[in-house]
């Protein structure tokens, strides 16, 4: 006779996932003196400090849950779950297969995995989570799910899917007026960039808590309706119920340092100090932001050496400020006393100086970068990128280009368009065509820096035709576009072309001509000789000319030697700027090719009486990597003998092909003797003998100059093409000139 178990003997216990589940849906838990409560089991307290364990540690303890059967229990395997999930390095794909694994996940089990993913590398993961839950699970979403649902949506900036999930809120009675709920959905039209939407939740919500308050001033501030985030910072504060807190103000010192508003800054200061605000580092950062926006590094300073704690935020925020104002011994200097450095602190230095005109301190500090074994990261290679660029620096450029690859870094539209620009800037525009054939993402940046590069080398036809085909790749222009095409025409002498695709801009594409069009316009028929109808387009502009207008249309008035028009479109530039010591020197050009020399002392006077001075010419040039710059006589060039040497034996061969030095170029009153020898003293000359020192043929000589060649220049670098048998590459400040066999790509139209 078979031996009865007895109800109360574990064994009589049905074989399902829940051991404490009696098979009717009733807990027999009470009724098993011998067996624990899933929920007190002691391996469960391991995972109450889970913010602690490592991965292996999690994985010990799930295995130990499974031997002993604990994960069919819903609160079981909900712990589980948070630790795999909700540890400050979650693996998340570790922690979606655990939930896979869990038989009937309760309503809190689905939220703990959404929150996980919501906040994780991927949010789409979270949108299909929930998803699942709606089709798959008996469970509605509650007022914990949509919150990370919306999170999700608003880390995607998707504006379709959030939608639909505020739908499904409005359609909850219990849903539609939750806080919690609500507050997301300020946030999640915020972040998609639609304030308006933004501010009608939050103008709907029945009892505002400050979260409420402060995601619709972010909101504001980040709509960039700055004055609106402040009145309802105001209308907070006059509030009874709620009372602004730390987060609060950081949005508004965001906004105050967005406005240039010091005096508002200051009482947005004074008040965090009397109104008890808990003061926190990321409110200090944000005041300290405040402050270098408004162009008060006093304040800034005093700031920052009372704050009690200060991180790589505080520090690059203080070197920025520095840098933007100048003070790059300052900068530089918080930049050697940081505790720790990060890639942003390097990226912070280096892009300053590369934006700030400083491109050979900012390969210096790349290469520092580099021997202090930090990893650049595409911040950091992007402005090395554009400080080769600045410099015509292309074999560094080349070696940045061949780190990346080595790197296996994918080549996104920015990358991209980087790599272009320095090709193109540094005389390699076959290379930079290269990169853009490769690459299958082509944005309207990655097409426009392509036909500039083409522009800028004189390949105006290519142009037009990369042109076409980016509209047969149904990628709209923008304004930059059409900036580089009227440049490309301008440069190669398509006027026809230059005035359809002109007239064509606003009813063709849409997009409205600026000034930046209108002046290349100007330089284009000015170039062309066309000066009546280059004049005509000024005044016709919709809006007032500018002074790159009135420059470019001087600058064809110097060329062509129209002295009456000249010095009208000169007044004009000098009404605008007063102090463009370019207007002056450009009309100098203009009386010297005229032979108008008291007309050239007088404009020489009314510099030196200003206190304005002429911008030193300076060439670049890099041989083995490096960069040599050479100013107008320059000596101080540790191969200066050499150099010399060189230009005297250049002065001799040429003279010998034919040479006639322009001394009109020179605008003093003196010798022709001393003429000569002042041309022959040019940045470009000296950058060009050094070339010819230091290099071999067929390896080409590329010259980057930070003005206009000078007529002089141009004829002597044909000619040194020729007589020398070398290709030579010159950048000046508007386009790139290819010298080979005593002839210009430009063909002497520039």
């Amino acid at each position: 006779m078979a031996t009865q178990i007895p109800p109360s003997h574990p064994s009589a216990l049905p074989r399902t996932h829940d051991p404490n589940n009696n098979g009717s849906g009733c807990s027999v838990s009470n009724h098993l003196p011998v067996r624990r409560k899933a929920e007190d089991h002691p391996v469960l307290a391991l995972l109450d400090d889970h913010r602690r364990l490592d991965a292996d540690g999690i994985r010990r303890i799930h295995a130990r849950m499974l031997r002993l059967g604990l994960l069919g229990h819903p609160y079981s395997a909900s712990r589980l779950l948070a630790a795999c999930s909700l540890s400050p390095s979650p693996d998340l794909r570790y922690a979606r297969r655990v939930f896979d694994h869990i038989p009937a996940p309760n309503l809190f089990t689905w939220n703990i995995i959404i929150r996980a993913h919501a906040s994780g590398p991927d949010p789409r993961l979270a949108l299909r989570l929930f998803s699942s839950l709606l089709r798959h699970s008996p469970h509605s979403p509650d007022k914990f799910t949509f919150p990370f649902a919306i999170k999700a949506a608003a880390e995607l900036a998707a504006l379709r899917e959030g939608a639909a999930l505020h739908a499904m809120v409005a359609k909850s009675p219990l849903l539609r007026s939750d806080v919690f709920v609500l507050n997301s959905l300020v946030h999640f039209y915020a972040a998609c960039g639609d304030s308006n939407l933004s501010l009608r939740v939050f103008e709907k919500i029945p009892e505002r808590d400050v979260v409420s308050w402060n995601s619709a001033i972010a909101a504001l501030a980040q709509g960039g309706r700055w004055d609106e985030a402040l009145q309802l910072f105001e209308e907070m504060d006059d509030g009874e119920n709620v009372r602004p807190n730390d987060v609060t103000m950081v949005s508004v010192a965001s906004v105050c340092g967005k406005k240039g508003d010091l005096e508002l800054g200051k009482r947005l200061h004074s008040y965090i100090e009397r109104s008890d605000i808990k003061q926190s580092l990321v409110l200090d950062n944000a005041l300290l932001d405040m402050f270098v926006k408004c162009g008060s590094l006093a304040d800034a300073e005093s700031l920052f050496d009372g704050m009690t704690a200060k991180d790589s935020i505080s520090w690059t925020t203080m070197l920025v400020g520095y840098a933007k104002s100048g003070q790059f011994d300052a900068a530089r200097r918080v930049f050697d006393e940081m505790p720790r450095r990060d890639v942003a602190s390097w990226n912070a230095l280096i892009s300053c100086y590369e934006q700030s005109g400083r491109p050979k301190q900012a390969l210096d500090l790349f290469h520092e970068l580099q021997r202090a074994d930090a990893t650049p990261d595409q911040v950091t290679l992007v402005a090395a990128l554009s400080a080769c660029s600045q410099l015509g620096a292309l074999e560094l450029g080349c070696w940045i280009h061949a780190y990346m690859e080595k790197k296996n870094l994918e080549l996104n539209c920015h990358l991209t368009t980087s790599l272009i620009d320095m090709y193109s800037k540094c005389g390699d525009v076959d290379k930079a065509l290269h990169v853009f054939g490769r690459v299958s993402k082509r944005d309207v940046f990655v097409w426009s820096a392509m036909i500039a590069g083409l522009a800028m080398h004189g390949r105006g036809r290519e142009a037009l035709d990369l042109f076409e085909q980016m509209q047969e790749a149904k990628v709209e222009p923008n304004t930059v576009t059409f900036t580089s095409i009227l440049c490309a025409c301008s440069h190669a002498g398509l006027v026809e072309e230059g005035r359809r695709y002109f007239s064509q801009m606003l009813p063709g594409y849409g997009v409205s001509p600026t000034a930046d069009h209108y002046s290349c316009m100007v330089d284009m028929l000015g170039r062309a000789g066309l000066l009546e109808e280059a004049r005509g387009c000024v005044e016709k502009m919709p809006m007032p000319p500018g002074a790159s207008a009135w420059g470019a249309l001087l600058g064809a008035c110097a060329v062509h030697r129209n002295v009456e028009l000249g010095e009208l479109a000169c007044k004009q530039l000098l009404e605008l700027e007063p102090r463009n010591h370019g207007a002056y020197v450009m009309l100098s050009n203009l009386y010297a090719r005229s032979g108008k020399w008291d007309a050239v002392a007088m404009l020489r006077k009314l510099m030196k009486d200003g206190s304005l001075k002429k911008e030193a010419g300076c060439s670049s040039i890099e041989v083995d990597g490096v960069v040599h710059e050479f100013l107008v006589g320059d000596i101080s060039h540790p191969m200066k003998e050499k150099i010399y040497l060189q230009l005297e034996d250049m002065a001799s061969r040429l003279k010998a092909a034919g040479y006639v030095p322009n001394r009109n170029l020179v605008l003093q009153d003196v010798e022709d003797d001393a003429k000569e020898k002042a041309l022959f003293l040019h940045s470009e000359k000296l950058a060009l003998a050094f070339g010819l020192v230091t290099t071999c043929s067929p390896a080409p000589i590329r010259i980057a100059k930070n003005l206009r060649v000078c007529d002089d220049c141009h004829s002597v670098a044909k000619l040194v093409s020729g007589v020398y048998d070398r290709n030579i590459i010159l950048r000046d400040r508007y386009r790139f000139h290819h010298f080979s066999g005593g002839s210009c790509s430009c063909m002497d139209y520039w």
